[in-house]
């Protein structure tokens, strides 16, 4: 395991080779979050300095993973158990996994929505608040700017700026998901992703500063960083890749 994270894998792209390489062994099926504490309980509690430069949070301390709670009970959801097949192996491209990034008291936020298969990001101007009717807003934007065979379905979590799903799904075509209450690894992409953009946003700043263009700025460097889980092509490759042998 230490190799692995020598090469900066992340505890969730462990977890997902653990399962892969042993789809029989139930006691190597484990998840990100069971890796994360086994680490941090090395050195009595405290990361050695070398485990610690392999995390890119750069944290010794494992951080207990709730947030402020945007769950409340939304109507109409369609869970993730009903969710076609396709979309866990990542064969089909157009499945994207969505969520907030959060500023300083819960009061900005920026919206994200990652592609599962190319690891492409899109990142959403929430001008003013995160309420339910701006985000719907944001999503129809993004949305618009893709091609039908690139936008098939979005999992979310049960935050409350969702509440207008089924307006967008009615508006765009688009079916969202919603994950299980706190499962935040069904969308492991999109968690991941978050904390790469924490690099560029870090935790505790007024969100709201960030204007439009700032976003595309952010969203153009992230999706030109290779990316180990695609070969270290760039997402913005395998994009177009996946574009030139669409029919």
């Amino acid at each position: 395991m230490t190799t692995w994270l020598e090469k900066f894998w992340s505890p969730q792209e462990i977890a997902e080779r653990l399962k892969r390489e042993h789809p029989d062994d139930p006691s190597m099926n484990v998840s990100h979050e069971v890796i994360y504490q086994s680490l941090f309980v090395q050195g009595r509690g405290e990361l050695r300095r070398e485990l610690a430069r392999c995390l890119r949070s750069g944290r010794t301390q494992r951080r207990p993973q709730g947030r402020v709670n945007r769950q409340g009970k939304i109507p109409g959801m369609v869970m993730i158990s009903e969710r076609p097949a396709e979309v866990a192996d990542r064969a089909v491209p157009g499945h994207w996994e969505g969520d907030l990034i959060v500023g300083a008291g819960g009061r900005s936020a920026v919206g994200t929505l990652v592609e599962r298969t190319t690891r492409y990001v899109l990142l959403l101007h929430l001008a003013g608040d995160h309420s339910a009717p701006t985000v719907e807003a944001a999503m129809r934007k993004a949305i618009a700017t893709l091609p039908n065979e690139l936008m098939r379905s979005v999992t979310w979590d049960q935050g409350s700026e969702m509440a207008n799903h089924r307006a967008i799904t009615v508006a765009t075509g688009v079916p969202i998901y919603f994950c299980d209450p706190h499962s935040p690894w069904m969308r492991g992409s999109n968690e991941n992703t978050n904390g790469l953009l924490r690099q560029y946003m870090p935790k505790g700043t007024d969100l709201s500063k960030f204007s439009e263009d700032d976003l595309l700025a952010i969203q153009r460097s992230l999706n030109g960083r290779p990316r180990k889980t695609l070969d270290y092509m760039m997402p913005e490759e395998k994009l177009a890749e996946l574009v030139a042998l669409t029919p």
